[in-house]
């Protein structure tokens, strides 16, 4: 028995030191991709912050949720943020099965390059949506007679560059359409649909998604249309972005090390390719055969034991 777990962890260590090669090879050439869209997070904060210095809390719109969702009330708020830190977490952890799994089909580095491109073209479009037109937040900290409503004239620019992490975030007001619980929740569905392989998972990840837009509701932290909007613009998002993006190498062939080509490597293989197809062999590897050159013409390997033939015209 100590014998087969001290086997085992030998694999997984040598699995683990594999995939963190790998994955630093990637990192070497998306650090700047990633780390764009970590800093475009900050900036959608930022700007999430700057709006609550706008809103004007008023009497609650008319809508539909409201009037066909019990509202869960302040002591069951947080049903809602647990489910979307479920989400968030579980997703998190599975862009990171490929250092432990065998059975594997991404790369961490790679799926969360198209993750941050997805959300940062989400939220860009969120950010002139919800400075266009401030509605009064329905949210319990946003109503009239809130304290949190709204915000004092801020004392410095350093003040609103600090954005008051956390409790700026979660106490905010006047962001509202559309929901970015919604954002990050409709990408990481997106991503797991088109990169998991558990189908089940798939299936029961929407289901999530379902509940989680009703729970928003419920829970009075959006209006319907804030979490209407988001579903069909983060699809609509993920469905034309994805197709710009490269696509990831399928990793479940067996070749669970192969990295994609980098710029260089293409460069190199053109110019390897440019050679043998100049030398008289095609491109494709299957054919590089040798050729024998009578009056002008090729003759390939099997062709070449009746030169005279060839040279009579027969």
């Amino acid at each position: 028995m100590t014998l087969y777990i001290g086997r085992e962890a030998s694999k997984l260590w040598k699995r683990v030191c594999a995939e963190v090669t790998a994955e630093i090879t990637l990192l070497s050439e998306n650090w700047k991709y990633l780390l764009a869209g970590l800093i475009f997070q900050y900036i959608h904060g930022l700007a999430a912050r700057g709006v609550h210095y706008l809103h004007r809390p008023g009497p609650l719109l008319q809508d539909v949720g409201f009037l066909l969702l019990p509202e869960l009330g302040k002591d069951k708020a947080y049903i809602s943020e647990t489910l979307f830190t479920l989400i968030f977490i579980s997703f998190f952890l599975w862009t990171f099965h490929p250092f432990i799994l065998k059975s594997k089909r991404i790369y961490t580095v790679l799926v969360w390059c198209r993750v941050l491109a997805f959300l940062v073209a989400s939220q860009f479009l969120r950010i002139f949506t919800f400075y266009s037109t401030q509605l009064p937040g329905p949210n319990y900290h946003c109503r009239e007679g809130s304290e949190l409503a709204t915000l004092p004239h801020p004392d410095s620019a350093l003040e609103v560059l600090l954005i008051n992490f956390p409790r700026g975030i979660v106490y905010g007001c006047g962001d509202l359409i559309f929901s970015s619980h919604m954002i990050f929740t409709l990408v990481f569905v997106r991503t797991y649909q088109k990169y998991g392989t558990r189908r089940f998972i798939k299936q029961f990840a929407w289901l999530l998604a379902v509940i989680q837009s009703f729970l928003i509701v419920a829970s009075r932290k959006h209006y319907t249309v804030d979490v209407v909007v988001a579903w069909y613009t983060v699809n609509l998002v993920v469905f034309f972005i994805d197709k710009k993006l490269p696509e990831m190498p399928d990793r479940t062939s067996g070749a669970s090390l192969l990295l994609p080509l980098t710029s260089k490597d293409k460069d190199s293989r053109n110019k390897e390719e440019n050679h043998k197809l100049l030398n008289g062999n095609s491109g494709d590897p299957t054919d590089w055969r040798q050729r024998t050159q009578v009056n002008g013409k090729n003759l390939e390997e099997g062709n070449t034991g009746h030169p005279d033939s060839a040279m009579n015209g027969v």
